[in-house]
């Protein structure tokens, strides 16, 4: 049994006397150590290998075909990611649907761009002439309004749209469809008590608040598009990789034209991640916030209502 010693009869503690002493971390130390060792004979040989060629690659870096190159691989990763977002949010609609068949064709389709490798979507759209050497447009079934050749049709350029759009699309409609989901289903049943339509639920309710979690990966996912735009290279795509691959053909350089075209991915990557960084705080700011409530949403309806009448 514990006998229970008032504190005013507590022997008193010299705490002057008492030493406080730091937590001693070497296995800190050791690691330090290590990555140091690492990071100077990173640097060492960077700059006393000779094999690296740092002049020819200052010589390539600014050249017209490279930008070019550049240019061309920043046009197709905006393209693809627009398309991307776009089927990606009508998708994950189609999936969280009633409708049993949009949900089934939603999910089938998803199905089939995520199991199948990128590359191999790319040489497929690329040889879809192969398949269909003529392509039509009119009813089903029926007469043929418009038709022409697929090879005029299927250019390198629609081919790498088609295959970076849909395939980032399959994966954009999971991550609409988790932001969605993250959404309280009281803000839905509260909308829907006040006599909002589906619609204007998902736009003026739903989307806004889901779009803290959405942000963040589809940035993840659009510096991951810049750098899987190189695999156009395949299908004669004359983006940043393929440019150096056409120099470095004629002049034997390979390893400065690679440095080259890394650095530029870097440089990009690097410029895309600060403003994922700016725009992950700005809308994590929204975390603390409290949901819509119920006067708010009347709110919103008010609101909506005196824009129709005006």
């Amino acid at each position: 049994m514990t006998t229970h010693i008032p504190v005013s009869e507590r022997p008193a503690v010299d705490t002057a006397a008492m030493q406080v002493k730091r937590n001693r971390h070497y296995g800190r130390w050791v690691g330090v150590a290590f990555l140091a060792v690492l990071a100077a004979m990173l640097i060492h040989t960077l700059f006393s290998n000779s094999r690296f060629q740092w002049g020819t690659v200052a010589d390539y870096f600014g050249t017209a075909s490279i930008v070019e190159g550049l240019l061309r691989t920043l046009w197709l990763t905006a393209a693809a990611m627009a398309i991307g977002v776009v089927l990606g949010t009508v998708l994950a609609i189609m999936r969280l649907s009633p409708n049993p068949v949009l949900a089934t064709s939603a999910g089938v389709f998803v199905w089939f761009f995520r199991g199948t490798p990128l590359l191999v979507q790319l040489i497929f759209w690329y040889n879809l002439s192969a398949l269909y050497p003529k392509l039509s447009l009119g009813i089903p079934f029926g007469p043929e309004f418009v038709s022409g050749s697929a090879n005029e049709f299927i250019t390198v350029y629609v081919a790498a749209l088609l295959g970076l759009g849909l395939n980032e699309g399959a994966y954009m409609s999971e991550i609409v469809r988790a932001g969605i989901n993250s959404v309280p289903p009281g803000q839905r049943e509260a909308a829907e008590a006040l006599g909002m339509g589906s619609r204007r639920i998902l736009f003026r309710i739903v989307l806004p608040q889901a779009m803290r979690v959405i942000i963040p990966p589809t940035g993840n996912q659009l510096i991951g598009m810049l750098k899987t735009t190189s695999l156009v290279s395949v299908i004669a795509v004359p983006d940043l990789l393929y440019s150096a691959q056409l120099i470095y053909s004629s002049n034997f350089q390979t390893i400065p034209l690679l440095i080259v075209a890394s650095i530029w991915y870097l440089i990009v990557t690097t410029i895309l991640s600060i403003g994922q960084y700016f725009v992950e705080r700005r809308f994590s700011k929204s975390e603390n916030k409290p949901t819509l409530t119920f006067t708010d949403l009347k709110r919103i309806v008010t609101n909506g209502q005196r824009e129709v009448s005006v």
